[in-house]
């Protein structure tokens, strides 16, 4: 079949100039229906993945009872979750680009429900909350390589800035979703409830990703076809620029780790908030993160995503400077908070283009999968490693030195981020 479905129901006279333009243009813009489609399964299974990164962490005071841990031991179960996570991502790509997207999003939804149902139905000990982190882990290891497959293979390049928006907002709103859903069910039920209850919110992404396939459903792409020479599986590891957008997500998720475990102690301590407002700081962050993310995926359609990400981070980081010298009243802490989330948020649909070029001008499709998963691994590697840093600040009640941490890795993410564009430059 020469031309795609989509074009074959065109009725106009086949040997005019104008229906070969027709066919050429509708080609390669999808429309508006397919694209949608594509985004709204991604969203969903994003969020999913979101969720389930808190399947543990709002029932920590109940499992810490229940099996008899003190904080370091349960927050272990936060870093055996992330380095599955780490590990699995980077060889999830290699799967997503022999076996597709969507046996590989599958098989992520199932590692969420046995999870849930396994917290609350076999975990008796502790031992059973390390497999249980594993398997989520491992579950939330296909994500990114799967998902952003999806949207470079699926979505016309004019709607890839708001699709990268729209991917991360539901994640945020995944987020959002689990404390309030695991705490409000634990609280009522039990914590074994609101465990079973949580993993059987993988179903509805797995009912839908079964249903909705074809529209996600992409054929393997070799290199000759993108004429694009890739040597071997692992020559993307040759690209000093993959390991450079790998730093970048390294740093970013460092800062933003500290924010997520130590945001309401931090201002607590330094503004002598009460705990809900410390707590409500935290989640005017996410809520303005959401929103940078949602107008970031405007400003990324533009061609200069490194300056745009230098840019924000370069604001957000003298707002992190400016709370760690205390200088302005309580009152003021929230609005700065929004404004850190606010400009975070924008960077995050440019970071994801920004990788996307580098993928494409060495490699064209034919490594999508492995590239990504390779390069989103520096987030779960970041989220792994940045309670060990900015714990060891707590423990020596330094508040102030994790607020100028944030801002110094922010920094070094904005150096990483022009590195990569004058990079990309130089290969195109």
């Amino acid at each position: 079949m020469l031309f795609p479905r989509a074009v074959q129901f065109n009725t106009a006279n086949e040997s005019s100039p104008s229906h070969a333009m027709s066919i050429v243009s509708t080609s390669f813009n999808p429309p508006v229906q397919r694209d949608t489609a594509a985004i709204a399964l991604i969203g969903l299974t994003h969020g999913t993945s979101h969720f389930f990164h808190l399947l543990l962490p709002p029932l920590f005071p109940w499992l810490m009872q229940a099996f008899g841990l003190d904080f370091s031991g349960i927050g272990l179960t936060m870093t055996v979750f992330f380095v599955t996570s780490g590990v699995g991502q980077a060889l999830a790509g290699f799967a997503v680009d022999r076996f597709g997207p969507v046996r590989v999003l599958l098989f992520g939804m199932c590692c969420f429900l046995f999870a849930g149902l396994g917290l609350g139905w076999v975990a008796h000990n502790p031992a059973g909350l390390f497999v249980v982190a594993a398997l989520a882990g491992l579950g939330n290891s296909v994500l990114h390589p799967a998902d952003y497959t999806v949207l470079n293979r699926k979505v016309s390049a004019a709607r890839l800035g708001h699709a990268f928006s729209i991917h991360g907002i539901s994640g945020n709103l995944g987020w959002a979703l689990a404390p309030v859903f695991l705490t409000g069910i634990a609280t009522v039920a039990g914590w074994q409830f609101a465990a079973i209850a949580a993993g059987l919110m993988a179903l509805p992404a797995m009912v839908l990703l079964w249903l909705f396939r074809h529209h996600l459903e992409t054929t393997p792409v070799k290199a000759s076809i993108v004429n694009v020479p890739v040597h071997g599986a692992f020559s993307f590891l040759d690209v000093g620029a993959v390991w450079l957008c790998f730093g970048f997500f390294f740093l970013t998720t460092l800062a933003f780790g500290a924010f997520q475990n130590f945001g309401t102690p931090v201002l607590q301590h330094l503004y002598g908030l009460p705990i809900g407002t410390a707590a409500s700081a935290l989640s005017t962050f996410m809520l303005a993160a959401a929103c940078g993310i949602f107008t970031g995926g405007f400003v990324a359609q533009s061609h200069t995503q490194d300056r745009i990400i230098a840019i924000v981070l370069t604001v957000a980081a003298v707002l992190a400077l400016v709370l760690s010298i205390e200088l302005i009243p309580p009152w003021a802490v929230l609005p700065v908070m929004a404004g850190i989330g606010f400009f975070t948020g924008i960077a995050g649909p440019s970071r994801d283009l920004l990788v996307r070029r580098t993928a494409t001008a060495r490699f064209g499709q034919a490594a999508y999968g492995r590239v990504y998963g390779f390069v989103y691994s520096g987030l779960d590697s970041g989220l792994a490693v940045s309670p060990l840093i900015f714990g060891h600040f707590m423990d020596e009640g330094r508040y102030a030195s994790v607020l100028i941490g944030i801002a110094i890795f922010q920094a070094l993410a904005v150096l990483t981020a022009l590195r990569v564009g004058k990079s990309d430059s130089a290969a195109q």
